[in-house]
């Protein structure tokens, strides 16, 4: 009980509410999936919600089913209801992460921008900070605040039409002409970006090797996962089709990205990038390539390089092996003694060599 951690909820009912409504054809926003995948991280010990609860009836039993308490945020004349909702969430955020020692995450369900100074110091107080928003209507600025963000659309259970019914309504054209084919082409799932499981690789092997080359000690599936939702706090390994991220580290592993060892705690392995194998083959091809490319004085540019490796191997990758650039694998592999790096000012680009056995 006492490792787990404690959550308080904080929903910015309007934004939500309009955002799901006015993004997917009038839908009707459920707190269930949210109930749920905060579930999956903590115990939720606070539950509020801010609007103006008479445009919300429906809405008030279904979260009051949800034991979720409805702060009244009544609509005055002349006053602007929308920020006093926003002021009175913000306050009542911060005041019980001064009260309330032993919260320590927190839960801003809101898209607006202007909840960004709120999460800067929720987080500048030792609390870490979950965002949830509606991808249509969430700020550019809100992600990158949050430890983690979730995207409502993305959660587990939510029901939403696919992605060629949701697009808004094409421009107006004059006249009264409607052509029925032209939605045809745009069932495409293309409007959701598809999430390449190779871009993921790379993005993994990147940060295993980060990871290697900045902390001592060894990394953790745990800290992995962590030093991502960093990068990019709306990763999920649910958009790769993962159904959990020790699924997906499994699966890299199975593909000689990574290798996965026993951890310090069951069920957080080790991961770390292999130490032979794939990288050994990768120098190998190196310097087979640059020895078949050396011409009279026996150099070969850095330049155009990394094509001809890929035409003697297709699915050549210096970032698969948690290398950042061409030039940082050329590094390594001088460093290995496989060839020999040089910069020529003449060329005005390193030169490669292989290296005398």
């Amino acid at each position: 009980m006492d490792q787990e951690d404690r959550i308080a909820l904080f929903l910015d009912y309007e934004n939500l509410a309009l955002g799901v409504r006015d993004h997917h054809r009038g839908r009707m926003f459920d707190f269930r999936p949210i109930a749920d995948a905060l579930a999956e991280r903590g115990r939720v010990v606070v539950r509020r919600a801010y609007a103006d609860w008479s445009y919300f009836d429906e809405d008030r039993r279904m979260l009051t089913r949800s034991h979720v308490e409805l702060i009244e945020i009544p609509q005055r004349m002349g006053a602007s209801r929308k920020n006093a909702a926003d002021i009175k969430m913000a306050v009542d955020a911060v005041e019980l992460a001064f009260e309330r020692g032993y919260i320590s995450t927190f839960v801003i369900c809101t898209g607006d921008s202007d909840f960004t100074p709120l999460v800067h110091k929720l987080r500048e107080l030792n609390k870490r900070v979950i965002g949830v928003g509606v991808e249509g209507s969430t700020s550019a600025l809100l992600p990158p605040a949050c430890d983690e963000f979730l995207y409502y659309e993305r959660l587990e259970g939510v029901d939403l039409p696919p992605p060629a019914e949701r697009r808004g309504r094409p421009g107006r054209t004059p006249g009264p002409e409607v052509r029925p084919p032209e939605p045809q082409p745009e069932p495409q799932p293309a409007e959701e970006p598809a999430r390449d499981v190779d871009r993921l690789a790379v993005l993994v092997a990147q940060t295993v090797a980060g990871l290697q080359g900045s902390s001592s000690g060894e990394v953790t599936a745990s800290g992995l996962k962590r030093t991502l939702l960093r990068k990019d706090p709306t990763f999920s390994e649910s958009d790769y089709g993962f159904r959990t991220f020790g699924e997906l580290l499994r699966y890299l592993a199975e593909h000689n990205v990574i290798e996965l060892s026993e951890g310090p705690a069951k069920g957080d392995p080790e991961v770390a990038l292999p130490e032979r194998g794939d990288r050994e083959a990768a120098f190998a091809l190196l310097r087979s390539v640059v020895a078949d490319l050396a011409g009279a004085d026996g150099a070969v540019a850095l330049s155009g390089l990394k094509n001809q490796l890929r035409r003697a191997r297709p699915d050549f990758s210096e970032k698969k092996l948690g290398y950042r650039s061409f030039l940082q694998f050329g590094k390594a592999a001088a460093t290995s003694g496989v060839v020999e790096l040089r910069w020529s000012p003449e060329a005005d680009d390193y030169l490669l060599t292989p290296a005398s056995s």
